[in-house]
């Protein structure tokens, strides 16, 4: 219960401020960094790693994602590796609409209540969810825009109960799937 709990406050806690904070450390990050940086670009390998890490991050939240129950699924499987990654930025990205809403109720921010469902986690879980999957069958469309993800439906080396991940409803907004609830 307590995982769940856990990462229901945490899922609600992410929410938009941690996005304009990650920006401004993002902008500020490459400005200080520009002037060393600059010297290191010709050469081949930070060319490469930069194109290579570019790629693998932006596609999720700055392509339109389909507005079908597949895209609603793709998308929920990718939050659901990033939970067994411990990959803070996905999560919090993906579960920021819910994140926003537990905020203002007094939550604190994803990057700092998510930290908490990381520990909570077992090893053997972490490791079911950076490959789980998502039934289609068992997933509920309740509009063209949103969709509710039984816990069920979670396909893993680990069997979740809804005490230890819960339900997830996703809507789609500004292009492409968040989680809401």
């Amino acid at each position: 219960m307590a995982v769940s709990t856990c990462v229901a406050l945490a899922a609600c806690a992410c929410g938009g401020p941690e996005k304009s904070e990650e920006d401004t450390s993002t902008a500020a990050k490459p400005s200080q960094s520009s002037e060393s940086a600059r010297p290191e670009e010709p050469s081949a390998t930070p060319s490469a790693s930069a194109r290579t890490e570019k790629p693998s991050a932006e596609p999720t939240g700055d392509q339109p994602a389909p507005r079908t129950k597949e895209g609603a699924i793709k998308r929920y499987e990718q939050y659901l590796h990033a939970v067994g990654r411990e990959d803070i930025d996905t999560v919090c990205e993906v579960a920021g609409p819910a994140a926003k809403q537990a905020e203002d109720q007094g939550f604190g921010p994803c990057t700092s209540t998510f930290i908490i469902t990381f520990q909570m986690i077992s090893p053997a879980q972490k490791k079911a969810l950076r490959t789980a999957t998502v039934d289609p069958q068992r997933v509920a469309v309740l509009a063209p825009d949103k969709v509710e993800i039984p816990t069920e439906a979670i396909r893993a080396s680990v069997t979740f109960s809804e005490s230890e991940l819960g339900s997830s409803t996703l809507e789609y907004l500004k292009s492409n799937w968040y989680i809401t609830d």
